[in-house]
């Protein structure tokens, strides 16, 4: 059974002897005194938004290509976040080449979107860049989630935002950033109105309401009778969060920058959700739009009203925002650990809602419940089989979590190889679409050997003659890996070389479990255990 990676997050209420640091560190979270320090979400949560419902707050975070899809996470503070379900169980609902028989979407999939309370349901709007619009709905955020409904079947378009007026009338707002039949110009921002059920747009209600380089993100709000366009542009100093605010939504509508960004030192915080807490204070749940090795991670801001405009982050004095750092938790909570770890014995009849398989998974080659305790990976074919460059974008049924950003990371397997077969090769991974990193068993005839691939060359170590063996990764907050084997699981030998964990087609780095055979549908292992660990 999996004890949920709980990832320590905090908001600040800015004051005028909070210490400010200057760029990204090693330390994130909690720090177990009253304080917190960014990222609070030191990983590829990508594209988020946020809400509160009572005493809960919600999150949705992209997943692209991975699945299920569109993650959701949960919290009772805004410090301690849990990934507590997926909106999209299939992939293939949106479109067949996110199935493992296709596996040709690396950067697409699904993209940013929504999550919106109203109606006594949860609402949850996505955009991906080829197949339109979607949405699901829920009457809990764990799930389950309504099967997918396809909105919108429309291409160069994304970040959709659903809102709900006081009058039950429902919108729908989302940028077209291919030239527009309208105007010709790129990231058009187009507001709609929707049918009640919230599943179809009114085509005729369309107008645009924005336009700039690099217009999206979109979210709108309606505060104290005012209506506030939440979105990010590219200006010359990175992209930038903007707003625009009206009393009607057919405006006129004032605009005004609400942060500065500082692409080396701060990685441009631009997208993400405004939240009130019950006493009144606000914060910006958000991601850093340049990513690193670890993808974009996430990040909490104050947020400072000022003649009505919601500005992030310390206030300057041309009335902008610019990052902050660290300060105090919003919510003080006794429960509050400062780390907890992920150990995962595959107990249960699903896998928990940390992992993510990469591209939608061939069900009859996995399993629960073949093995009592164990996941079963099968081994199949990858697309292709004849070309070894990177041949594990094309293999099928890999499964993984995000890589953390921390001083110390540590993900160990138990893997039984018993029933391998000649040309199947399984092990732990670390992957993106610009570098990939294996350690495992790699088997021809009847001889199985240890095997580290990094940049498609390949080390061969000892013959492997015992049924078990356990695989360990570690690598510290700079992303330098290094993997390690042992056949006792007490004494751990490394092997391979140190490499670097890099980020690609917008997604950080990932850590995986892999089973493929180039010669045939034969063979499987049973793995016993992860256990994922860090250290701040």
């Amino acid at each position: 059974m999996l004890k949920s990676l709980v990832f320590i997050v905090a908001f600040y209420l800015f004051s005028s002897n909070t210490l400010l640091f200057a760029q990204f560190g090693a330390k994130w979270g909690d720090q177990s005194n009253g304080t917190f320090q960014n990222p609070v979400l030191p990983s590829d949560f990508s594209d988020l938004d946020a809400i509160r419902v009572g005493d809960d707050f919600y999150a949705i975070s992209s997943t692209m290509q991975f699945s299920p899809g569109m993650a959701v996470l949960h919290s009772k503070d805004l410090v301690n976040w849990e990934v507590i379900s997926h909106v999209v169980k299939d992939l293939t609902q949106i479109s067949p080449k996110l199935n493992w028989d296709k596996m040709d979407s690396y950067g697409k999939g699904i993209w940013a979107g929504s999550i919106r309370f109203y109606k006594g349901k949860y609402w949850v709007y996505f955009g991906t860049p080829d197949d339109g619009f979607f949405m699901s709905s829920a009457s809990n955020p764990a799930g389950p989630w309504e099967p997918l409904h396809q909105v919108w079947k429309v291409s160069g378009w994304d970040d959709c935002c659903s809102f709900c007026d006081d009058d039950g009338q429902v919108y729908f707002i989302a940028t077209n950033f291919e030239p527009d039949p309208i105007n010709h110009k790129k990231y058009n921002i187009h507001l709609f109105k929707m049918t009640p059920d919230g599943k179809s747009i009114i085509q005729e209600s369309d107008r645009i309401i924005y336009q700039s380089q690099g217009s999206e993100a979109n979210k709108l709000y309606k505060i104290n009778g005012t209506y506030y366009h939440f979105f990010s542009e590219v200006k010359t100093e990175g992209r930038v969060i903007m707003m625009e605010r009206s009393k009607s939504l057919t405006g006129p509508w004032e605009v005004k920058q609400l942060n500065h960004v500082d692409k080396k030192l701060d990685k441009e915080p631009n997208q993400g959700g405004l939240i009130q807490l019950k006493n009144g204070q606000w914060w910006f749940f958000t991601h850093h739009g340049r990513g690193d090795w670890e993808g974009r991670a996430a990040s909490l801001l104050p947020v400072n009203w000022l003649a009505g405009w919601p500005i992030i982050g310390k206030v300057g004095a041309d009335t902008i925002g610019t990052m902050v750092w660290s300060g105090k938790k919003p919510i003080m909570n006794q429960n509050t650990k400062l780390s907890r770890q992920t150990e995962e014995s595959f107990s249960d009849k699903t896998l928990s809602p940390d992992w993510e398989w990469n591209y939608q998974p061939r069900a009859s080659k996995w399993s629960l419940s073949a093995r009592k305790g164990h996941l079963r990976l099968y081994a199949f074919q990858p697309i292709n089989p004849q070309d070894t460059v990177d041949i594990l974008l094309r293999a099928g049924n890999t499964l993984t979590q995000r890589s953390l950003r921390t001083q110390e990371c540590t993900v160990t397997i138990k893997v039984d190889i018993a029933n391998m077969s000649d040309g199947q090769q399984a092990g732990l991974t670390h992957f993106s679409t610009t570098s990939i990193a294996n350690i495992g068993v790699k088997q021809i005839g009847n001889k199985r050997h240890l095997v580290f691939t990094y940049k498609n060359e390949e080390i061969v170590g000892q013959e492997i003659k015992g049924k078990v063996i356990w695989l360990k990764s570690t690598w510290n907050y700079d992303g330098i890996n290094q993997y390690f084997y042992s056949l006792n699981g007490k004494d751990f030998t490394p092997f391979g070389l140190s490499t670097q964990l890099t980020w690609g087609s917008y997604r950080g780095d990932r850590i995986g479990i892999y089973s493929y055979s180039t010669q045939q549908e034969k063979g499987y292992i049973d793995v016993d255990f992860v256990k994922y660990l860090f250290k701040r």
